[in-house]
C-alpha cells in the first residue's frame, strides 16, 4: 500500500536532480557503509540516503523497528551488535533511562514534524479549527461529545502516537510542568474522552495514513505527522483533503536527531559524520523538504508555505516512571478496548516445534515477555480476547474478558488453555476466517477496537477457498468489512494468498520465517 507514495517521492527526486544536475557533487566524503536502527516511517528518505551514495560515497542500510523496541535494543546493548547509529523521530523517552547515555555518542537533528491533528476540511470548518487553533482541551472536549473522529498509532509501536499521548496529557495538565503520576490522574478523564473518538489504530505512521487513504469514511482525520498529513493531502487520494490543526498550547515535535552509538567502529563513524554533514546542506534540506514535507533543521532553509507556524513546545516526561505511568493508563483505561480472535493453525503440520513455538508466542502476551516492549505488548485490562484453533474444521472458539482491575487470573486461563492445544488434521483457513467474523459481531465497529490475525503454516486444503471468502466477504455489512486480518507467515505458508487476504480486508502480513513468532505477536500488538 505504500508504493504510491514512494514513487511519488522517487518521481520527485528524478525532477530535482534534473534542475541541480543530480546532487551536490562529492566535496570529499570519506565513503564507506553505516548500519543504522532507524523508525520505520525514514523509510521515506531512501531516495535522499541512495542519492547520499552517489555524491558522497556513504552506503546507508536502514534495519526499522518500533518505539519501545528501539529503546529496549539500545539498553540491552543488542543495537550495538548490529548497528552503528540509531535514527528514532525522538530520543527523549531514551534519554530518560540514564543506563542508555553510555552507549550513544554524537547526536545531530536532521529534519523536524509536530504531531497534529488533521480533519477532513468539512469536519474542520463546521468545529471552526479552520479559522482559528483550539486548544487541546477543546479538541478533548469535542471528542468526547463524538464531534468527530480520528486514528493514531500505537504509542508503545509508534512515536506519533507517543508524542500525541504525551501532548495532549501535558496540555491538558495545564502546569507547564513536565508530567508525574499525579498529574495523569488528573487528566484521566479528559483523556479519556479524547480517546473516545479513535476508531483506527496501527503500529505504524506510514500504515495508518495508508489505510485511511484507502477507506476515509473509517474517521474524520488523523493524528499524526504534520509531514505524513501534508503528503497525504499531496498524493490528492482524500476526496477532501485534510486541514491540519495546530493547537493553540503547543505540540511534540520529532526532530529526528541521528545518533552515533558508541560501539561504532572509527571507519563507521567517519562515515557517519559525511552522512550528517550531507544531510544538513541547504540543498539537501531543501530535497527533504520537499520529498518528506518534514522542517529543515539547518537556519538557511526556511519552511515552505506549506507549513503552519510552529505552535510552542509541551514538556516530556522527566522520569521513566512518569512516562511509563502513562503508556499504562493508556492501555488499560483511556483508550477503547481491543477485541481480538486469533485464528490459530493446530493442523497435523504445526505438531512438534511450530505448536511450542505457537504456544510461547501467545504465553509471552500473557505477561512472561517481561522486557520494556513485552511489559506494554501483553493483553491489556478490558480486552477481549476469543482463541479459535482450527484444523479440518474450525474448533470451538473460546472468549476471554479481561477485567477491568486484577487480570491475573484471566491471563493465567488463556495461558492453561493455550498449553492443551493439540495438533492434527487438515488447514481449513477461509471456513475458519467466517467463524472468526462471526465471533466479532458487528457490535465491535463502536465498542471496540477489532482484528483478526490469522496463524498457519500451510495452504488451505479443506472447504472454503480464497475465491469463496472473497464472495463471501463481499456480502458482509461494512461494519464487519471494516476488520483488518493480520496473516502470520509461517512455514510453507501460501504467500501471494496471504498477501491478497491481507490487501482484501485492509490488514497486513507478518513474516514469521525470518523472525521468532513471538516476535510477530508482539509486532501486531502495536495494529490492536
Amino acid at each position: 500500500m505504500r508504493t504510491w507514495r514512494l514513487a511519488a517521492v522517487a518521481g520527485a527526486l528524478s525532477l530535482v536532480a534534473a534542475c541541480t544536475g543530480g546532487g551536490d557533487g562529492d566535496s570529499g566524503g570519506r565513503g564507506g557503509t553505516v548500519r543504522i536502527l532507524a523508525g520505520s516511517e525514514l523509510a521515506d528518505m531512501r531516495p535522499i540516503l541512495d542519492q547520499a551514495k552517489k555524491d558522497v560515497g556513504v552506503t546507508v542500510k536502514l534495519d526499522y523497528t518500533g518505539t519501545l523496541a528501539g529503546v529496549q535494543q539500545v539498553l540491552d546493548g543488542s543495537a550495538g551488535r548490529g548497528h552503528d547509529a540509531i535514527w528514532f523521530s525522538s530520543n527523549r523517552y531514551l534519554a530518560l533511562h540514564p543506563a542508555a547515555q553510555s552507549r550513544l555518542g554524537p547526536s545531530v537533528k536532521i529534519m523536524s514534524s509536530p504531531v497534529l491533528l488533521g480533519l477532513r476540511a468539512s469536519a474542520a470548518h463546521r468545529l471552526g479549527w479552520d479559522r482559528t487553533r483550539p486548544t487541546w482541551a477543546a479538541i478533548s472536549a469535542a471528542a468526547a461529545a463524538g464531534k468527530f473522529t480520528y486514528g493514531m498509532t500505537n504509542p508503545v509501536s509508534s512515536n506519533s502516537g507517543f508524542s500525541a499521548l504525551v501532548g495532549v496529557a501535558a496540555a491538558l495538565s495545564g502546569t507547564g510542568s513536565a508530567l508525574d503520576a499525579p498529574a495523569i490522574e488528573r487528566v484521566a478523564p479528559s483523556l479519556r474522552g479524547f480517546f473516545s473518538a479513535q476508531r483506527i489504530t496501527s503500529g505504524s505512521s506510514g500504515w495508518l495514513s495508508d489505510t485511511y487513504a484507502a477507506d476515509p469514511g473509517r474517521a474524520d482525520g488523523l493524528v499524526n505527522y504534520e509531514s505524513v498529513l501534508l503528503t497525504l493531502n499531496a498524493a490528492h487520494r482524500l476526496p477532501e483533503p485534510l486541514t491540519l490543526v495546530y493547537p493553540a498550547d503547543g505540540v511534540v515535535t520529532a526532530d529526528y536527531p541521528l545518533t552515533r552509538l558508541s560501539s561504532a567502529s572509527q571507519p563507521a563513524s567517519e562515515a557517519l559524520r559525511s552522512l550528517t554533514d550531507y544531510l544538513r546542506r541547504p540543498a539537501v534540506q531543501r530535497r527533504v523538504m520537499t520529498l518528506t514535507h518534514r522542517r529543515p533543521a539547518v537556519p538557511e532553509v526556511r519552511p515552505g508555505a506549506e507549513f503552519g507556524a510552529q505552535p510552542p513546545e509541551l514538556p516530556f516526561p522527566a522520569r521513566p516512571e512518569a512516562a511509563d505511568a502513562l503508556i499504562d493508563a493508556y492501555f488499560n483505561r483511556l483508550r477503547r478496548p481491543a477485541r481480538t480472535v486469533y485464528v490459530l493453525d493446530v493442523s497435523g503440520s504445526m505438531r512438534g516445534a511450530r505448536l511450542a513455538a505457537l504456544k510461547a508466542a501467545l504465553a509471552a502476551l500473557t505477561g512472561a515477555d517481561t522486557s520494556l516492549s513485552g511489559r506494554f505488548q501483553r493483553f491489556h485490562d478490558r480486552e477481549q480476547v476469543t482463541l479459535l484453533p482450527f484444523s479440518s474444521t474450525p474448533r470451538r472458539p473460546a472468549t476471554y474478558v479481561l477485567p477491568a482491575t486484577g487480570s491475573a487470573a484471566a491471563l493465567a486461563r488463556i495461558r492453561a488453555d493455550t498449553e492443551k492445544l493439540t495438533a492434527g488434521g487438515s488447514t481449513a483457513i477461509y471456513e475458519s476466517l467466517e467463524q472468526a467474523y462471526s465471533v466479532t459481531g458487528t457490535s465491535s465497529a463502536t465498542d471496540r477496537i477489532t482484528s483478526i490475525v490469522l496463524m498457519s503454516d500451510g495452504e488451505s486444503n479443506q472447504g472454503d477457498s480464497l475465491a469463496d471468502f472473497r464472495s463471501w466477504y463481499g456480502r458482509r455489512p461494512l461494519a464487519l468489512r471494516r476488520i483488518p486480518v493480520f496473516a502470520i507467515l509461517f512455514g510453507e505458508s501460501a504467500t501471494s494468498e496471504m498477501n491478497a487476504l491481507a490487501a482484501l480486508t485492509h490488514g497486513r502480513t507478518f513474516d514469521a520465517r525470518l523472525q521468532s513468532l513471538s516476535a510477530v505477536f508482539g509486532e501486531i500488538r502495536g495494529y490492536q
